[in-house]
C-alpha cells in the first residue's frame, strides 16, 4: 500500500517535467492578426538585414539574478522587420492602441505596444538575434532569438525559437 501510494505521488510530481515541450530551432515566424496580410519572416530575411552589434548581454530572471551570459551579441531591430507589415488601421490616431504578442514554440509569450516598438527609445533596442557567441544564428539550437537587453530583468523578454507574432488591437 505504502509503495504503490508512493508511486502515485511519484508520478504526479514528475508528469509536468514529461509534458514541457522543447523549444527547438524555428527557421521562420509569421505575423499575423489585425494586418493587412499575414508575412512570413525567414531566418534568411533576417540574416539579410542590416545587423548591429549589441555586445554581451547578462540575461536574469524575474529577482534580477543571473542565469546566464551571451557574449558577442548581433542582431537586427524587431520594427525594422515589423515596418513592413501594414496594420488594419483606419487612422494613425489609433496606432496606440495596437500590440504585438510574440510567441514562442513553448508557448512563451512576450507583448509590446506599438508605442514602445515605434514611438520610444524601448524600439531601438529590442533585436532578433543573427549571432551570440561567435556563432551564426541559422546554426544555434534554439533560434529565432529575440531580445531587449535594456530591460532590467533581460529574461523576461528573452524568447527561444520564435514562432509567431500576432497584432492585436485592444479594445
Amino acid at each position: 500500500m505504502i509503495r504503490s501510494l508512493f508511486f502515485g505521488v511519484f508520478i504526479l510530481v514528475s508528469l509536468p517535467a514529461f509534458c514541457q515541450k522543447e523549444a527547438g530551432q524555428t527557421t521562420s515566424f509569421i505575423v499575423s492578426g489585425d494586418v493587412k496580410s499575414p508575412v512570413t519572416i525567414t531566418l534568411n530575411d533576417i540574416l539579410k538585414s542590416p545587423e548591429m552589434a549589441i555586445g554581451d548581454v547578462i540575461i536574469t530572471n524575474h529577482l534580477g539574478e543571473k542565469k546566464s551570459e551571451q557574449k558577442a551579441i548581433k542582431g537586427v531591430r524587431l520594427k525594422d522587420i515589423l515596418a513592413s507589415v501594414e496594420l488594419n488601421n483606419e487612422s494613425p490616431k489609433v496606432l496606440s492602441e495596437y500590440y504585438f504578442a510574440c510567441k514562442a514554440t513553448d508557448g512563451y509569450l512576450v507583448v509590446y505596444s506599438w508605442n514602445e516598438i515605434f514611438n520610444s527609445p524601448s524600439g531601438e533596442s529590442v533585436y532578433l538575434i543573427t549571432s551570440k557567441n561567435g556563432v551564426s544564428a541559422k546554426d544555434l539550437e534554439e533560434s529565432i532569438l529575440m531580445i531587449s537587453p535594456k530591460d532590467y530583468k533581460t529574461g523576461r523578454r528573452y524568447i527561444k525559437s520564435l514562432a509567431s507574432i500576432e497584432v492585436k488591437r485592444a479594445q
